[in-house]
């Protein structure tokens, strides 16, 4: 049993921290929002503290999934931070999709005070954090790697060190540029089927068996010529995600023509209301959906 402290307790961060719990672990909680602490700790055995630094005082491992890179480094080195209360040897892994140059950031901050950094961006959505099926891309030193993978198997599926600090981070930026296109991808070919007048159930069954077959045809084609919408991964994240990706591009000199339209689109589907809105919905501004 190993003592950690679970910081963010959104749709991905609660049951992450929950999966922690059930696997035998001495789980102490923080969110910004007290009553999703509260909430947590009625389903869950653990315990809540009232600041980053509360729980992870005493903790050999701190995991962190919050909103953005200003939030992490608050939750790491800002006021009542998780640094300062962990001991040498301790380990921060941050699940949150951030830059690069934050991972790398906080990890030679940490470790001034002998504190292991792993980033470790997750993919699989909230379905992925429930069933305990997510992927993680990590970046960090292989030791204190090998030293948390144990604890994030509780969680996932696949959890796999791609390189030093920052690798976590651009195998995330990798993965959201591929769901990008796929989706717009996607949204093109269902919208042009509804048109042609084909029996949608039949052309998603048939086409899933050849080339066009992915997880985003398996689980939101149908979902998208219904006009559902209400999937856990927001509109306004992956905005958000996409400028990382863009602006990290500028730096390796790497031409993201699709992903920046597709990030336009995005803006449209934020203009027609649908800010939280999936990220599947990409198919509701070409018009033949529900």
């Amino acid at each position: 049993m190993a003592s950690v402290a679970f910081i963010g307790l959104g749709v991905m961060g609660a049951p992450m921290a929950g999966h922690l719990a059930s696997a035998g672990h001495d789980v102490r909680v923080y969110n910004r929002g007290a009553v999703k602490s509260e909430q947590w700790a009625r389903e869950h055995s653990g315990a809540v503290a009232a600041t980053p630094f509360a729980a992870a005082a005493g903790a050999n491992t701190v995991f962190i999934c919050v909103g953005n890179d200003d939030d992490v480094r608050q939750v790491v080195v800002g006021p009542d931070g998780v640094l300062p209360a962990l001991d040498p040897g301790a380990t921060i892994v941050d699940h949150t999709t951030a830059s690069a140059l934050l991972a790398r950031e906080l990890s030679t901050i940490a470790a001034t005070r002998g504190v292991g950094f792993v980033d470790a961006p997750v993919s699989g959505g909230q379905a992925g954090a429930v069933n305990g099926t997510l992927t993680i891309m990590c970046g960090g030193d292989p030791a204190v790697f090998a030293g948390v993978a144990p604890l994030m198997s509780a969680y996932s599926r696949s959890c796999t060190l791609l390189g030093p600090s920052g690798s976590g981070q651009l195998t995330k930026m990798v993965n959201q540029i591929a769901i990008a296109g796929l989706l717009q991808g996607l949204a093109e070919a269902l919208d042009f089927a509804m048109r042609a007048g084909l029996d949608l159930d039949t052309v998603i069954d048939v086409i899933g068996k050849g080339a066009a077959g992915s997880w985003q045809l398996d689980n939101r084609a149908s979902t998208m010529v219904r006009g559902e919408f209400d999937f856990g991964f927001a509109v306004e994240w992956m905005r958000k995600d996409l400028g990382i990706c863009i602006e990290e591009a500028q730096r390796y000199g790497a031409e993201l023509a699709i992903t920046k339209a597709i990030d336009g689109f995005y803006a449209e589907i934020v203009a027609m209301g649908g800010a939280r809105w999936d990220t599947s919905s990409l198919i509701r501004r070409l018009g033949a959906s529900g």
